[in-house]
């Protein structure tokens, strides 16, 4: 696997051939790792390219890591829109379940005695639902209003391997780990799928539709690719 220096670290990667792609995209996931993808090019183009965005890759590894990896204890970091928040761990013999509380600077989290990870990670899925619903609900609402693009139903559910997606029918459905990305991110996810209520491919059409409400859509699905989870 090729690698580049970066500093005192060292960033592995991997290159898919993608025929058709109008530039490059380097994503950051937990099973496949960094990977470039694109057209053909040189070791050296690739080496560029992977350098140029050296610093929000070692950023998105840690992320990934700490989302996925790691164990939630007192310190540890949650990711919550755009944002990692500091975490405290209480332990209390009087609580029978996990409780999840956010302050707007760190979550607090109430465990029994006796709990195991897995109790936090469910937790933590339901409180991401009920954020997702209470947040990124009233902002569907607020685009489909100002774009004119409507929609049927909409529903967040926990999805593997995408953020979200558009039936043939126009039910809009979220994945609930969206509330963890920056607003910036969460509006481009929005605006995409309610492109595709008009428009159900990835067509020139839609891109254009995209761009109507989006100006800066290039930018924001670069960055989107990058923050596969």
């Amino acid at each position: 696997m090729p690698s580049v220096a970066y500093g005192n670290r060292t960033i592995a990667y991997s290159i898919k051939e993608t025929n058709g792609l109008k530039s490059h995209y380097i994503t950051v996931e937990r099973n496949s790792g960094v990977v470039l993808k694109g057209e053909r090019v040189t070791e050296e183009k690739a080496q560029q390219l992977i350098l140029k965005k050296a610093k929000w890759i070692l950023d998105k590894l840690d992320l990934v890591k700490t989302i996925e990896d790691e164990e939630i204890v007192t310190g540890s970091r949650i990711q919550y829109l755009g944002r990692k928040y500091y975490v405290q761990l209480f332990k209390n013999s009087k609580v029978s379940s996990v409780i999840i509380e956010f302050t707007e600077s760190k979550f607090k989290i109430t465990v029994p005695e006796n709990y195991k990870q897995l109790d936090i990670s469910e937790a933590l899925n339901s409180f991401f639902k009920r954020k997702a619903e209470e947040k990124l609900s009233p902002r569907v609402k607020k685009w489909s209003k100002e774009t004119g693009l409507s929609f049927n139903e909409l529903k967040f559910r926990k999805l593997e391997k995408t953020w979200g997606s558009c039936t043939p029918s126009n039910t809009i459905i979220i994945n609930v780990d969206a509330v963890k990305l920056s607003w910036s991110l969460i509006d481009y996810l929005i605006v995409h799928e309610l492109t595709h209520t008009k428009v159900k491919n990835h067509s020139k059409e839609f891109w254009a539709e995209l761009s109507k409400h989006l100006p800066n859509w290039k930018n924001l699905d670069e960055r989107m690719l990058g923050m596969k989870l």
